[in-house]
């Protein structure tokens, strides 16, 4: 989204520290409402097949995998990373104690995780300490699934999203679908100033139905400052939405976008 601050610098390093120092003072909270939303969405595709995993679309550190799977908040990631321990730490040496970390929250409930982003450190880091089961870092905006996610995606009953829904569009939706192999659901949280009929448009040619609750928004992050805030509150308004009580207040807001056949 136009005037939106870029945090590119913090995605890909090769451990997810400067990401959580950077994102604090913002009160980044987008995971911490999808915790419960994708915990119970899981839940229910497993029910109807059990042998379904998750794709992550856009999982960077495979931070919604650690929310989902292990018993753990958002807030319990915050302190873990930014505190003074983990600043001491080698990335090498972090690795080890995140093993280990993860290890020991793992919730009995636990689902496979696919992760897809096109950070490679971050995907690195994140199957490194546990998180994802694999990764795969194709960008699908702009080429064609590699054969491993292809073969993947014969596993993956569930597509969730919490970052990616201001740069993607339904080329990376439709080429994850086209090689699905069973009924794929879709779980998207997408800041409410960015179009996402588009995508439920493509999502409605596989069969999915899109539903959502415009009314009900979720917070993101605080603004990085008073232009951002502007450019928010002015994309709000173009696309006939009232900022009052959302952007206007200073924070991004997001929309559920949940996909089903």
């Amino acid at each position: 989204m136009q005037g939106m601050t870029s945090f590119d610098d913090i995605y890909d390093r090769p451990d997810p520290r400067a990401y959580f120092t950077r994102l604090a003072p913002l009160s980044y909270e987008i995971p911490h409402h999808a915790q419960a939303v994708f915990r119970r969405t899981a839940a229910e595709r497993r029910l109807a097949d059990s042998g379904s995993a998750v794709l992550d679309l856009c999982c960077s550190y495979g931070i919604n995998a650690a929310l989902l799977n292990h018993d753990l908040t958002l807030a319990d990631l915050y302190a873990h990373y930014t505190g003074p321990e983990a600043r001491e730490l080698t990335t090498a040496e972090l690795i080890d104690r995140d093993k280990a970390f993860y290890a020991s929250r793992r919730r009995p409930d636990a689902v496979p995780v696919i992760g897809l982003d096109i950070a490679r450190n971050a995907l690195d880091y994140a199957q490194a300490v546990g998180l994802l089961d694999a990764v795969h870092p194709d960008n699908l905006e702009e080429h064609a699934p590699s054969p491993a996610l292809g073969a993947a995606m014969a596993d993956a009953g569930l597509i969730t999203c919490t970052g990616g829904g201001t740069f993607l569009s339904r080329r990376t939706f439709a080429a994850l679908l086209e090689c699905a192999r069973r009924p794929v659901w879709v779980s998207a949280f997408v800041l409410r100033t960015v179009p996402y009929a588009p995508v439920a448009s493509c999502l409605a040619g596989f069969g999915l139905t899109t539903r959502s609750d415009p009314e009900r928004t979720y917070p993101q992050r605080a603004f990085s400052g008073p232009q951002e805030r502007r450019a928010a509150v002015s994309a709000a308004r173009l696309a006939g939405l009232d900022p009052t009580g959302r952007e206007a207040d200073g924070h991004h807001h997001a929309v559920l976008y949940e996909s089903r056949p």
